[in-house]
């Protein structure tokens, strides 16, 4: 049987907004009005207080039922008492074509089924300013108006107003609607406006995941991988949050609690790499906007991490109403890594960039301009790649040369030359490789350790570091390298636990106790690569074992426990289920094998 997680939680979204749906259909979490705003449901961070959200108690209750539609990013939970009368609850924001444009307002619906003539009770009890309660809550005809701050959510619905203010227990005898959202009024009723919407809604899903390239093996997990990576992204600006979560720890009882309800640049490639493999390519558009955007925007130097909207400030305070997740503090909002020297940020973006010079599916493909602004990352790169920094790991008490740092270094110098070249730009290309292979060599060179008998994590040093293990995937060498196999064999010895992968062993905070789960993908990702095929199926088919019970990966997995933890849904987590999973199916030629009395394409047969 499997093993309950604390963070079994659903996510339901429309581009704009999403949330965090318990198994008993308890929404704990919600920002609004997109992904990085004010929390109206926060009791996941509340540390058990009852405040912070909405549900519907069934009394009596025996049983609960959660579970999405199929192919959709709509949640039906079903709860019963010991008669069976019981609710069906429909949750999902809406998302469809309408006037020529995509409809996802900030929005979530409820619909409350009945299941023979259950009693029930509705709770809503959104909070404010992270954490702190209502200053008001004014009922109209049809609506409840409640507010904090400069903030008002309203909910519209045809239930008793009363009953959901006096939180009292009543006979459902009918259909239910709840629609929580901004302070303006319905275009029509409650009912007919989320029957519509769900609907719709369901079309657009089912619609969206029928144009997928998914793999033979592992459909359903790479189907709930991508539909999970398209509620991360923002659709005004193309932007990609890492989660929809902050402040989620990354193993219990640490202080390792960060906000990532932004766009990292360093998970670029990767989710560039899933979507293009998806075939999904107006997000990856989308996306490739965003990043070309902080491309042209630059003179250079890039942040590690920007908003949804890349010029908002991102200062790190604590959210002081908030105790944490299971009482776990601190509660962050902003993330002080945007304040980091990270100089594998160049690199990251003209990998992703580097698609728009080759794929034709693309409307818009790369050109010269876009080049020339390419270049301008490249320089830097070059000025920055002897300065320590901050790393991948994003070290707030050290800088030092970090391995995969240079190596992105590298990506940058590499991929210009290769652009240059498609473009015709003869010079330019021998330049940058030129330079290309000068720093392949030093990298090369300067991370082998012979103490470790590996690549190091940082140049001139010997501490292990698992974001060595992208080298091959990146193409500074060739996964069977001899070199690159011993790395494999002594990371695995040493920052192995249990199965699991470790970033490394220590840092600024102390011993690591958790693996993060994008090292665990590079790992399977590296096994693939050296030929080491079944140990990677084996690796991945244990690790898919693992999601909550919606399909849904975080950041981190305690080896020992197998409990989840840290920030969810975890966009790098999600982007390596799609891409291993990619990697390690069969074709799908081998769906029916061929029978043994078939004659091969091309043989004559008689008659």
């Amino acid at each position: 049987m499997r093993r309950a997680q604390p963070l079994d939680f659903a996510v339901i979204g429309n581009g704009r907004i999403a949330a965090l749906i318990d198994g008993g259909a308890r929404i704990v979490w919600w920002c609004f009005p997109r992904f990085d705003g004010d929390p109206m449901f926060s009791r996941l961070l509340s540390g058990g207080e009852e405040k912070g959200f909405t549900d519907v108690v069934v009394e009596g209750a025996v049983r609960t039922h959660s579970a999405y539609l199929r192919n959709t990013a709509i949640l039906e939970t079903t709860i019963e008492d010991a008669q069976g009368n019981g609710v069906r609850i429909i949750d999902f924001a809406p998302r469809y074509p309408r006037f020529e444009r995509m409809l996802h307002p900030a929005q979530i619906m409820r619909r409350i089924e009945p299941i023979g003539l259950p009693h029930i009770k509705i709770r809503v009890r959104p909070t404010f300013n992270y954490g702190r309660p209502r200053t008001a809550e004014v009922a109209g005809s049809n609506h409840i108006r409640y507010s904090g701050g400069d903030t008002t959510l309203r909910l519209t619905t045809d239930a008793p107003l009363s009953y959901i203010a006096h939180e009292t227990t009543f006979a459902l005898s009918r259909t239910l609607t709840l629609v929580f959202g901004p302070d303006e009024s319905l275009e029509a009723s409650a009912d007919s406006v989320s029957r519509e919407g769900l609907d719709r809604t369901r079309d657009y899903w089912t619609g969206w995941v029928r144009g997928l390239a998914v793999p033979l093996d592992w459909q359903q997990d790479v189907i709930r991988a991508a539909i999970t990576l398209q509620l991360c992204t923002f659709d005004e600006t193309g932007a990609i949050v890492a989660a929809h979560t902050t402040s989620i720890p990354e193993a219990p009882g640490t202080q390792r609690t960060w906000d990532y309800r932004y766009c990292w640049l360093r998970d670029a490639y990767f989710v560039i790499m899933a979507l293009n493999r998806l075939g999904a390519t107006q997000s990856m558009e989308a996306y490739l906007d965003y990043i070309t955007t902080l491309a042209i925007g630059s003179k250079g130097a890039l942040k590690p991490v920007y908003g949804i909207v890349h010029n908002q400030p991102l200062d790190e305070s604590v959210a002081e109403g908030l105790p944490g997740f299971l009482g776990m503090g601190p509660v962050r909002v902003g993330n002080q890594a945007a304040e980091q020297l990270q100089h594998d940020s160049c690199g990251s973006v003209i990998l992703g960039v580097s698609q728009m010079f080759i794929d034709q599916r693309l409307p818009r493909l790369g050109d010269e301009a876009l080049y020339r602004r390419l270049e301008l990352l490249g320089y830097h790169a070059l000025r920055v790649v002897e300065e320590p920094d901050a790393g991948i790991w994003e070290y707030r008490g050290r800088l030092r040369l970090h391995t995969h740092s240079a190596t992105m270094c590298w990506v940058s110098l590499d991929r210009l030359a290769r652009i240059a070249s498609l473009l015709g730009l003869d010079s330019d290309a021998r330049q940058w490789r030129q330079n290309a292979d000068r720093l392949r060599s030093e990298i090369l060179t300067r991370a082998w350790s012979d103490k470790a008998g590996a690549f190091a994590g940082a140049l001139d040093q010997h501490d292990l570091d698992a974001s060595v293990l992208l080298m091959p995937e990146l193409g500074l060498l060739s996964a069977k390298d001899p070199r690159f196999l011993k790395t494999l064999d002594v990371i695995e010895r040493e920052l192995g636990r249990n199965g699991f992968m470790l970033r490394y062993t220590n840092d600024d905070f102390g011993a690591a106790e958790t693996s993060f789960l994008a090292c665990q993908f590079w790992h399977i990702d590296a096994l693939t690569a050296a030929g080491r095929v079944e140990l990677a199926r084996e690796k991945l088919n244990d690790l898919l074992a693992r999601r909550n019970a919606f399909g849904i990966l975080s950041e981190d997995i305690h080896p020992i426990t197998g409990e989840l933890w840290g920030n969810l849904p975890q966009t790098y987590s999600m982007a390596g289920i799609v891409n291993s999973c990619k990697n390690l199916s069969r074709s799908w030629a081998e769906a029916w094998p061929r029978s043994s009395h078939e004659p091969e394409p091309g043989a004559s047969s008689s008659v």
